[in-house]
């Protein structure tokens, strides 16, 4: 063989090597359902917040700890712990994606990411106003 093709050889199998590596390091959006499935696994969960249960969280009493309960979009509900602070504006998100893993039924949540709502939604009137005014 040539001195070219072991190189290449070599840069397909270093290839191949990357890939399968990066492979594990992927993550899929899960369902409550799937989550306890993996309990002890490290999942991405996309939920809701769920207003009517109790939000816990004692800004005084400890700033560090955040209970409440979160809704996936097949309706079901699972208890999430959230050892940091409260988000901002966290009770007006409009979707939850929670990274952590669920233990003893409960979610263990690492970090939150929050789809909060538009401050750019269309206001028609307001619209129509500005096109009348030109």
């Amino acid at each position: 063989m040539k001195k070219t093709h072991i190189i290449i050889l070599i840069f397909i199998a270093i290839a191949i090597a990357v890939l399968i590596s990066f492979m594990g390091d992927l993550t899929t959006y899960d369902t409550v359902a799937s989550a306890r499935e993996k309990e002890g696994k490290y999942v991405h969960l996309i939920a809701k917040l769920d207003k009517t249960r109790p939000l816990e969280y004692d800004a005084v009493k400890n700033p560090n700890y955040l209970r409440f309960t979160a809704v996936d979009t097949l309706g079901q509900t699972t208890v999430v712990v959230y050892h940091n602070a409260k988000p901002t504006d966290f009770e007006k998100s409009e979707r939850l994606v929670l990274k952590g893993s669920m233990k003893a039924g409960e979610f263990e949540c690492k970090e939150i990411l929050m789809k909060c709502p538009s401050k750019y939604k269309d206001d028609v009137n307001a619209n129509k106003k500005n096109l009348t005014a030109n």
